[in-house]
């Protein structure tokens, strides 16, 4: 199991902006390939954004392409997702997620994953 810890979900207007965090635990040694997925009140569960091990190849879903930057510092272990233009459709809890990859691989299927964060509350107003 690989721990990933998320956080930077809130409460904003709509047309602000949030970044949220996700760090892999300390111990963990291998590349990943990292997600974000989110999960709004009655719907399943949707790929937001990925990106690769090296942060040099990455994909969007159409419904927040120009919106939302997928980025990843590895000396910290961390990724983000940077948030703009808010809308009250961008509602949902946001969900980060890893897999074991090589170099210039992202995955935008949540079964592709095998390790998840607890997921973080994004909630804009109108």
């Amino acid at each position: 199991q690989v721990p990933l810890v998320e956080s930077g979900g809130g409460l904003v207007q709509a047309g602000g902006s949030l970044k949220l965090s996700c760090t892999i635990s300390a111990g963990a040694r291998d590349m990943y390939a990292m997600g974000w997925f989110r999960q709004a009140p009655g719907k399943e569960r949707e790929f937001v954004a990925a990106i690769s091990v090296a942060g040099t190849m990455k994909n969007y879903a159409r419904s927040v392409k120009g919106r939302f930057t997928i980025s990843r510092d590895n000396a910290k272990n961390t990724v983000y997702l940077s948030m703009s233009s808010l809308q009250p459709e961008d509602t949902a809890i946001y969900y980060c997620a890893a897999r074991n990859a090589v170099t210039g691989t992202y995955y935008t299927t949540q079964h592709e994953y095998p390790y998840w964060g607890q997921g973080t509350q994004v909630t804009v107003s109108s």
